[in-house]
């Protein structure tokens, strides 16, 4: 029997970052400004342990990213307490963040 889509959600916690004024920036300037946040992700240890884990999509959006975590509701909230205590101390640039939880579908692309 074909399984539907609805026994195939899951639930995912989304972390979404866009770099404010993103398009006013130099296209120098914008590459600096992704590297360096792609840089910050990095470091924090919430990605590092969902990705260590398997349990991570990083979606890139152009102005910043969407990091898709399963399993652990806190680890965008931690991901982005740690993002934020790193931009206050570098004072790189301005960034949004919003995080949402709800159920997504896995699509292979």
């Amino acid at each position: 029997m074909p399984s539907t889509p609805s026994n195939n959600l899951e639930t995912a916690h989304v972390l979404l970052m866009d770099i404010v004024a993103y398009s006013q920036l130099t296209m120098g300037e914008q590459s600096e400004c992704i590297h360096a946040l792609q840089d910050m992700v990095r470091r924090t240890a919430a990605f590092q342990s969902a990705q260590a884990d398997g349990d991570l999509i990083i979606l890139p959006t152009g102005d910043g990213m969407a990091l898709v975590f399963f399993r652990n509701p806190l680890a965008p909230v931690e991901c982005a307490l740690e993002i934020a205590r790193m931009l206050q101390d570098s004072d790189a640039f301005p960034l949004r963040m919003g995080i949402h939880t709800g159920p997504v579908l896995r699509v292979e692309d």
